[in-house]
Parts: structure tokens; sequence; C-alpha cells
């Protein structure tokens, strides 16, 4: 890619929330976009709001489904210039012992197996062109303990290790990997963990919103728009030095210890 050429940004779970709000911001700034969502009337909102970018209906812990994706986005935009890996879920609620193998797995398949398939499948061709910007949707849950939360936590610690370890892979190649941890984003998506979170503690849901400001030094919450402009800021070139950083965007969380 020169300078004058627009960025090519790929985004898994890009029709809704966060991954929406990334597609939107980098579409503002003239990039040409291709993203997938497991949700096909979110899809469908999405390529309508957004006709130019690819919009794709694929299962991130699915090989065959991304696979099929990445071929439609490497067809659409020639190549990738900016990877949002930003697939995720909440997952189950509760004390350890309350929790199943199955809801376990799928929390870490969904938040780990998608980041793995998308960064595998980027890398080579980052490597080729000697550039490009990766960023992994991690959480504040990433650089905390999160009591009730252990496979989401887990699954987000995990998010880290991957962005530290590709972004020392990838460096010498040109290529920059940085990881969002978002604190508490509003949106619907939240009000769902709050629903299964107040449900767990035994307390009503208005008490455990309360709790999710109590521990941050601003308190208050994030929208997902503030993540999508410092994801798009850490894809320019202002930041050309930053790689290998987690990067929270929260108000400061203190802990998340609710």
């Amino acid at each position: 890619m020169n300078a004058a050429s627009p960025q090519r940004v790929v985004i898994t779970a890009g029709a809704a929330g966060i991954g929406r709000a990334f597609a939107k911001r980098f579409a503002q700034s003239g990039a040409r976009i291709a993203l997938c969502d497991i949700d096909p009337e979110a899809v469908a909102a999405t390529k309508r709001a957004l006709p130019d970018a690819l919009c794709h209906v694929a299962d991130v812990t699915s090989e065959t489904q991304m696979q099929a994706f990445f071929d439609a986005a490497q067809a659409h935009l020639g190549g990738v210039d900016v990877l949002c890996a930003n697939a995720g879920t909440g997952g189950p609620a509760g004390p350890i012992e309350t929790l199943d193998l199955a809801g376990w797995r799928a929390c870490l398949s969904a938040n780990l197996d998608g980041a793995f398939l998308a960064c595998r499948w980027a890398a080579p061709l980052m490597k080729s062109q000697g550039s490009g910007t990766i960023l992994l949707t991690s959480s504040t849950a990433g650089l905390f303990g999160y009591p009730n939360r252990s496979p989401y936590a887990t699954a987000k610690w995990g998010i880290i290790g991957l962005m530290k370890t590709l972004a020392m892979e990838l460096g010498p190649d040109g290529v920059r990997v940085n990881a969002l941890c978002p604190g508490s984003v509003t949106g619907p998506r939240m009000d769902r963990v709050i629903s299964a979170e107040a449900a767990a503690r035994g307390v009503d849901e208005a008490t455990q919103r309360d709790m999710y400001v109590q521990g941050v030094s601003m308190k208050t919450w994030v929208t997902a728009e503030d993540i999508a402009e410092t994801a798009h800021w850490l894809a320019s070139a202002a930041a050309a030095r930053i790689s290998g950083q987690a990067m929270a965007v929260d108000g400061h969380t203190e802990t998340l210890s609710l």
C-alpha cells in the first residue's frame, strides 16, 4: 500500500458493537472494509449502512467458514493492511464450581480460536508486503482477575499472550501488533452480561450495573466509539512505533473485584 492508497481493513465480529464501530470509523477515513459476523441480520444491516464493504456471515470458531471469509476478503481487497481480530463472547458467569466444561470451551474458542485463525491468515500477507497492523480485542479482564467470570478472564489473558508473541514474531517484518483492552462498554452485549452476573450474584441488575463504575477512576462507562477511535489511531502513521502494547480504554480500571 502506498501513501495515497486507502487502508484495507478486515474485521471479525464487525457487524455489531465494537466491531461495527471499527467498521464505521475506518470507513469514515476512506478505508476499504471486509468484515464478518455470525449474525445474518446484523450483517445485512451493516451492508445497508456500508454498501461498499464486504459483509460476510461466518462463525469465527469454524476454520472452514473463516477460510471462506478470508478468501472473499482477499478477493475484495487484494490484501490486508489492518486486521481487527475482534470476535469474542462473554461466556458463562458464576463461581468456578458452578460452570461446566462445555461453557468454558465455548468461551475460549470464540475468543482465542477466532483470533488465531485471523492472525494466521493475515501474518504471511503482511510479512510479504513488509507492513501491517494487527489489533486484537482483549479486555480489562485480560489485565486483572475477574471473579465469577473465569472463562472470559482466561480467554482475554490469552489474547494478551498471543499479542505479545506475535509482536515479537512479526516485528522484524514491519508488522505491528497491539491489543485493545476495553473497560465496561455500553450496549446490548454488556446488558446481557450484567443480567447474567446479577443472577449469579443474587442482586438486582441496577446494583450490578452501579458496581461497574465503582472500580473505575473516572467513574464512567466507555462507548464503542471510544474504542474505535483508539483503534483507528493505533492503525495510523501516528502510532508507527507502538507495538506489543495492551492499550486500556477504560477510564482507568482500579479493580474488577466487584
